[in-house]
């Protein structure tokens, strides 16, 4: 009887521990085992395991671009989705971090666009395709492998926007130009030196203006790495050397305009006919907010939704083993590496657009 009780107990123990390594946990996050199981599972009808890596998550646009990113994924892929915090040295390391974890894809928002070069290669020599996206790597990097793409808009595109935002109402209001000169004074805030988006949207923003007949000159310009609080310090400097001089203000992003409008409100502006035409550039729900109230004359749709789609779109299908397409990921391929998404002119009349 005793040896026979003791068999039962032994056999009960081994269906237990068998049902336990069976029963794999299903959801996404940075469970431990769970980007081991999508690597052996990714093109085999298991969901794959993606390694999503973004600049920093207290940023206004990349919240919903990661959002985006989360959304798309349900049903689909596991997701471990971490904050780089605006150290490239720290993203280094998660990047590392996923190589080792051996995911089936990684997605990259880069710190730096130049550091892109050593990621590609780390993730080629270990057969992870990689997938950048809302800071474009150079070209050359992108070469260097089949399985590199590129998910964003082009920057020109929204500075073009931009600039035409601020045309359309000095042509329809002709006291903007307050010293009647003929020329339209401005002062610029600029994102984060050296990245392409800030660099082409201030240019472009310019010339479209120039390239509708009016005369530009600049008062000020500095850099306020994309962010509110900096905006609002920079254009309380430009108050203070400028005052009344100014006619418009570009922003590079909307955080940095509704900065801007918040030094503009602290000096008077926007009560009383007081007014300064100010544009932005992502289309933020804060952005269509200040829309609404009268204090922001535009912002440039940067679709959110659709890059964080497109990223999980492109990643899923590259961790899945097959070859990115229209079909397959439901957005055009440009010169088989680059997803493009197009931006667009948000006023206070069409905002429901951007909503």
């Amino acid at each position: 009887m005793k040896k026979k009780a003791v068999s039962l107990i032994v056999a009960a123990a081994l269906a237990a521990t068998a049902a336990g390594c069976g029963s794999q946990p299903t959801g996404g996050g940075a469970s431990t085992g769970g980007a081991a199981e999508g690597a052996s599972g990714g093109a085999g009808g298991k969901q794959p395991t993606i390694g999503v890596a973004i600049y920093k998550f207290d940023d206004t646009f990349m919240t919903g671009v990661r959002n985006a990113i989360s959304t798309a994924a349900e049903g689909k892929a596991k997701l471990e989705i971490v904050d780089s915090q605006n150290s490239q040295p720290t993203q280094n390391d998660k990047v590392d971090l996923f190589i080792t974890k051996k995911v089936n894809a990684l997605a990259v928002n880069p710190v730096d666009r130049t550091a892109a070069g050593v990621m590609i290669d780390k993730a080629k020599a270990a057969g992870i395709p990689i997938v950048f996206l809302n800071r474009e790597p150079l070209a050359d990097d992108m070469k260097k492998w089949d399985k590199v793409y590129y998910v964003g808009a082009k920057a020109e595109q929204s500075g073009t926007m931009s600039g035409q935002l601020v045309v359309d109402y000095f042509k329809s209001h002709p006291e903007a130009d307050k010293n009647k000169d003929g020329k339209l004074q401005y002062v610029m805030l600029k994102g984060e030196p050296g990245h392409q988006d800030a660099e082409l949207r201030t240019k472009f923003s310019v010339k479209a203006v120039e390239d509708a007949g009016i005369k530009v000159e600049k008062l000020a310009e500095d850099t306020a790495m994309w962010d509110r609080v900096k905006g609002q310090e920079k254009m309380a400097a430009f108050l203070a050397s400028q005052g009344e001089k100014i006619e418009a203000v570009f922003a590079n992003n909307d955080d940095m305009a509704l900065g801007a409008i918040e030094a503009l409100k602290a000096k008077g502006y926007f009560k009383d006919n007081k007014y300064i035409p100010v544009v932005g550039v992502d289309a933020t729900a804060p952005a269509l907010k200040a829309l609404e109230d009268g204090t922001l004359l535009g912002t440039v749709l940067n679709d959110a939704k659709n890059q964080g789609k497109a990223t999980l779109q492109l990643a899923h299908v590259l961790a899945s083993g097959q070859v990115p397409s229209k079909e397959n990921t439901g957005y055009d391929i440009t010169d088989g590496k680059y997803i493009w998404v197009p931006y667009k002119k948000i006023t206070k009349d069409n905002m429901n657009d951007a909503k």
